[in-house]
């Protein structure tokens, strides 16, 4: 059973004012909670809330039923990391509060290293086409605080680590686990830390709850005995409808694995196999993602800036063939690129942003690259190149494997970037 509190008579510390930090305070607001208190780090930020804002954090702390604590905070780096561990327990987040407000959700939540917000689109998009009330939200940009809840609604909620990591009060009706590779060690401590959180998902299911989760971790779900019923994923029943499919997104490899789990899941909900395909074929891919967005004589420009690790790059450059790479960024803690089968693919590498010495240690003896700093450079570069090398097909691929921030504000600020100078030395090099 759902745990049931009386949110008016407890009181809150909303620590951390980003975006879910916003949420919160809007959905106290809105629901009349008004033993409430605030903080950020930051004092500008938390100079905004004076009539909430706190005196003394750490009586605040120590009085307050709950701390609201915002995803973006680590516990291991945070500059008050000391007292916010003590009261540990305390925590919860934006989406727990959903949970508590929200009586007899029906929800879907997706997490895993890569591929939670295709993943969510494409099942957004679905239980759409299957004529249901379908509302997106979490990670994946609006936070949940700010979905209406209608009757009979299907709520799609992605779910980073940071996310579950405090969680308490989720118990999603179906808990999918997509993937485990290594990333946001920095913030986490440890990879057996950061499992521990993806993992929590299944800890805070219900008995009629269901679970899926891929071959590879099926072993470790049996293992904790959780007690939500575990859905075996229909890999041979999806190989046997794929050609079916026409999207050529939703056919590359870089997606097989999210369509399995998509598919696995329309199957329990009953929904066609001639719906499914119906779907899909008129599913559009999300931005920044795997995105093509321009095609000009023998060169298609693909913008993968989302793949902010090598796990996530591996997908793009393993679906295409002369691929002219474009990587480079903020590393990843622990990241390694590893290109022994996917080397065949490449034609040329461009080293982009302010970590150029792991990045060139990374390729040496691998692949053939060039060190250009920014876009601009590389795309100059690569369509040089491309006359030079005279291959009859080219992928002009941006796939960073790293994080953004080095040169952009994100990797959405990146991606535009990118696609906004192949479309200006398109015309002229072209």
């Amino acid at each position: 059973m759902s745990v049931k509190l009386n949110l008016k008579k407890l009181s809150f510390l909303v620590y951390g004012l980003g975006s879910s930090g916003h949420s919160v305070i809007k959905y106290f607001k809105k629901n009349n909670i008004s033993n409430y208190f605030v903080w950020d780090d930051n004092f500008k930020l938390r100079e905004r809330f004076k009539s909430k804002n706190v005196s003394n954090l750490s009586k605040s702390l120590k009085e307050v039923d709950y701390i609201v604590l915002s995803p973006g905070i680590s516990l291991k780096k945070t500059k008050f990391k000391k007292i916010l561990n003590k009261y540990k327990k305390k925590i919860i987040t934006d989406i727990d509060l959903f949970y508590l407000t929200n009586k007899n959700l029906k929800s879907i939540v997706v997490t895993g290293s890569n591929g939670k917000s295709t993943t969510c689109k494409i099942i957004t998009h679905l239980l759409k086409k299957n004529r249901l009330n379908v509302m997106l939200g979490g990670n994946i940009g609006t936070p949940v605080l700010n979905l209406e809840n209608k009757k009979n609604t299907f709520f799609v909620i992605e779910t980073s680590s940071f996310q579950l990591s405090h969680s308490k009060f989720i118990h999603p009706n179906y808990a999918i686990l997509l993937n485990i590779t290594n990333d946001h060690l920095d913030w986490h401590g440890s990879m057996k830390e950061y499992i521990r959180s993806k993992l929590r998902i299944f800890n805070l299911q219900e008995k009629d709850n269901f679970a899926l989760v891929n071959s590879r971790l099926r072993n470790i779900f049996k293992k904790n005995n959780y007690q939500s019923k575990l859905i075996s994923l229909k890999l041979n029943l999806y190989k046997k409808i794929k050609f079916k499919i026409k999207n050529r997104y939703l056919k590359s490899f870089i997606n097989d694995e999210n369509m399995n789990f998509v598919y696995t899941l329309s199957k329990h909900l009953k929904i066609s196999d001639k719906l499914f395909i119906k779907s899909m074929n008129t599913f559009k891919g999300l931005e920044h993602r795997y995105e093509t967005f321009l095609s000009k004589k023998n060169i298609v420009f693909i913008n993968d800036s989302k793949a902010t690790s090598f796990e996530a790059s591996k997908f793009a450059i393993s679906s295409e063939k002369n691929i002219y790479w474009i990587l480079g960024g903020l590393p990843k803690d622990k990241d390694n690129i590893d290109l022994k089968y996917l080397k065949k693919n490449i034609v040329k590498s461009y080293i982009i942003g302010k970590n150029i010495d792991f990045f060139k240690n990374q390729l040496k003896g691998k692949v053939d690259f060039t060190i250009t700093k920014n876009i601009k450079n590389s795309i100059i570069r690569i369509l040089k190149d491309i006359k030079l090398f005279k291959k009859k097909n080219n992928i002009v691929l941006l796939s960073p494997s790293a994080a953004s921030f080095d040169q952009f504000k994100n990797f959405e600020n990146r991606g535009n970037e990118f696609k906004k100078l192949c479309k200006l030395y398109a015309k002229k090099y072209i």
